[in-house]
């Protein structure tokens, strides 16, 4: 029988007899014939016709492979996969006639295997009550490999990809089919996973063979694989099989970087992305200029790009500067953090095609715009649209601050537009007693600039007047950024923050309460996150903001009405953080609230400052809380950001001290590194959980 002939039966057949039970007669391959076109699909009895796409039958639970209909719902998955695996071994061997006759008659041998696991699993369905042809057929496979160009294309898409992924999967399901005690299913699922192996070492003869001289085995798989396939796609939905790949001759490179990448495998992804900068893209679009960080700030946005990981979700998408390394994707895997799939920057081609379900951004900014604003048309249209429009520009000025503070009650800010303005809220702070009582710093004023985060933008006025350099700061922020806040500066004793969500509904959710740390210049050095966040308080500040402010009816309750009527106009959708204080009063202030009131010690100390910022956008006491999420209930957790420059020794000896008698740091207990501290030239965010 010439192999030709058998190909033909084996792809036009319209019975499973011509299809599967070829003649055992020797094979021979004198007359190959002409190249044909691929099919639109494979010849089928009518009740095996492949379905539309979009309509397939709901994939088994594992948790009821049990029960016998479950089992035969999971065979006749499986009976079409080794029937599409057969067609398509019979397509390459008639569209690629002149390749090597060696690779044909291995593609044969290949196909008869084929043939005989599509029996077994016919023969297994049939005892479990079903009979093949009884579901829906996806035609997934046929799709993306049937139109393959050359040689190279069958063996990366079939052997190297759908193969591949079955080394993980047959091994997997034999094991849960013999643990619920059906030995026949998993002796079957055995003798498949011996037979992959071998077709993954037969397709990757050929691949090395075919592939660009002087290309990895990595790269050029990565290179050759085109939409929608991808590289996870060679990854069976089961633990990974290192086993099985080197088994099938795959180099130690390969096998990790496979285990290490991640992409969406159905799930329609979000797209997200750190830019901590966007507060200064938004002032220089105030004021029509160009934006470019200090050295120090593009080294919070390179160094830090790989934060979203603590919110993003399995199968989202990360954009980054630079992939992180393998081995420090490996060391976050181990820890237990699910990565996202990372997509550089500016190589964002292939992305663009695919379905997206949603975008976001740390913060919509003019540079998150500018970066994301391609993908609107991608969106799914079941998905409702992400806030991206640049008319709320004022959305994140300090002057919407002002405004919810004093929805809230509190007027210890002002908005000031002019200079004079400037100089007269100074003077009206300085001559208030009921302001001076509370400020323990010797009439301290505090400016900000409109578009200002992280202790940047700030400016303290000690003196009785001005200098000169102070009044050039000012005259600067207010011709670029149209205002300054002028407000007292009070001795802080405890920094917190409350961490919300805005959904497409309007409908605002308390997220979480993280305690701050900041610097002395109210720099961002890191959080507290507990279960009870306020655990470990001085008993006297517990005291006085549990039950004297009251303090979760407050943000649990009074902050979700006033941000819901804040925003009732609003597109925004998001994050949004509030920032608050309590500080410290004066002596005579104190004293007077004991004689006036008559109230305890405790309360004429301190005062709440409701909100000291409102942050519309993603905030690293949000990072943090995410984190706690991912980590096992009732866990307590850290969230600090080091510099290498002030830290007095390497940021790997300070996880050593930190994890000391810690053999191994996860998300359960130890500290871990978020970033790659060998790459971060400044900033390396760090966790660690007790």
């Amino acid at each position: 029988m010439e192999l030709r002939e058998m190909a033909e039966q084996v792809l036009y057949g319209t019975t499973l007899e011509e299809k599967l039970l070829c003649s055992a007669r020797e094979v021979s391959d004198l007359h190959p014939g002409k190249a044909i076109a691929a099919p639109e699909a494979p010849g089928r009895p009518l009740e095996l016709a492949l379905s539309p796409k979009g309509v397939r039958a709901e994939f088994p639970g594992v948790n009821r492979l049990d029960q016998e209909p479950e089992r035969a719902k999971m065979l006749h998955f499986l009976a079409n996969h080794e029937l599409l695996a057969t067609e398509l071994m019979a397509l390459v061997l008639l569209r690629f006639p002149e390749a090597p006759k060696e690779f044909r008659m291995g593609v044969f041998h290949t196909l008869r295997e084929e043939q005989a696991h599509t029996l077994m699993y016919m023969r297994r369905m049939r005892e479990c009550g079903m009979h093949f042809g009884e579901l829906p057929l996806n035609s997934y496979f046929w799709r993306v490999v049937a139109p393959m160009e050359e040689p190279i294309d069958f063996v990366t898409r079939l052997s190297l990809t759908f193969e591949q992924a079955n080394l993980d999967f047959s091994k997997h399901y034999a094991k849960l089919f013999r643990e619920v005690g059906d030995t026949s299913t998993a002796n079957v699922l055995e003798h498949i996973y011996k037979d992959e192996i071998e077709h993954v070492g037969h397709g990757l003869k050929w691949f090395r063979r075919w592939k660009e001289q002087g290309e990895t085995d990595w790269q050029a798989f990565e290179r050759k694989l085109i939409f929608p396939l991808s590289v996870s796609k060679a990854k069976g939905v089961a633990p990974y099989n290192t086993e099985g790949r080197q088994a099938a001759g795959l180099d130690d490179e390969f096998i990790l970087k496979l285990e290490a990448y991640e992409k969406s495998r159905g799930r329609t992804p979000n797209i997200h992305c750190f830019n901590p900068n966007g507060e200064g893209h938004e002032a220089a679009s105030r004021a029509n200029t160009h934006y470019e960080p200090k050295k120090k700030h593009k080294w919070i946005e390179t160094d830090l790009d790989l934060l979203p990981l603590s919110w993003a979700r399995k199968d989202d998408v990360v954009l980054v500067h630079e992939a992180p390394s393998l081995a420090h994707i490996m060391q976050l895997r181990s820890a237990g953090l699910v990565m996202p799939e990372w997509v550089l920057r500016g190589e964002e081609k292939e992305l663009r095609q695919r379905k997206i379900g949603g975008v976001e951004p740390w913060m919509w900014s003019p540079d998150s715009r500018d970066l994301l604003e391609s993908y609107q048309a991608n969106i799914s249209q079941n998905t409702q649209k992400p806030y991206l429009e640049p008319s709320e520009q004022t959305i994140h000025s300090r002057e919407n601050d002002l405004e919810f503070a004093e929805r809230c009650g509190q007027t210890d800010s002002t908005w000031c537009e002019t200079y004079i303005e400037v100089k007269q809220a100074i003077e009206s702070y300085r001559s208030d007693n009921s302001i001076t009582n509370s400020i323990s710093s010797g009439q301290v004023i505090m400016l900000k600039s409109p578009y200002s985060s992280a202790g940047r933008g700030l400016m303290q006025i000690r003196e009785e007047i001005i200098s000169k350099s102070q009044e050039g700061w000012i005259e600067r922020i207010l011709t670029e950024q149209g205002g300054v806040v002028v407000e007292p500066y009070f001795e802080k004793v405890f920094d917190f923050s409350a961490q919300y969500h805005r959904h497409s509904s309007g409908k605002i959710e308390l997220i979480g309460m993280t305690r701050v740390m900041n610097d002395a210049k109210g720099r961002y050095l890191g959080c507290y996150v507990h279960p009870k966040w306020a655990k470990g308080l001085d008993k006297e500040l517990s005291e006085f903001l549990f039950r004297q402010q009251n303090v979760m009816q407050i943000y649990r309750h009074e902050m979700v009405e006033h941000l819901e009527n804040h925003l009732a106009s609003s597109s925004y959708i998001g994050a949004i953080g509030i920032d608050a204080m309590v500080h410290r009063v004066s002596h005579e202030d104190a004293e007077a609230n004991l004689e006036l009131h008559s109230e305890s010690k405790s309360e004429s100390k301190f005062k709440l400052r409701q909100v000291v910022e409102l942050n519309m956008r993603i905030t690293m006491g949000r990072v943090a809380l995410e984190l706690l999420r991912k980590s096992p209930p009732g866990k307590e957790g850290r969230y600090q950001i080091l510099r290498k420059s002030t830290l007095g020794q390497t940021v790997e000896e300070w996880l050593a001290m930190k994890n000391q008698g810690i053999a191994k740091p996860t998300l359960e207990k130890g500290w871990i590194a978020l970033n790659d501290p060998s790459r971060a030239k400044e900033f390396v965010a760090v966790w660690g959980v007790s």
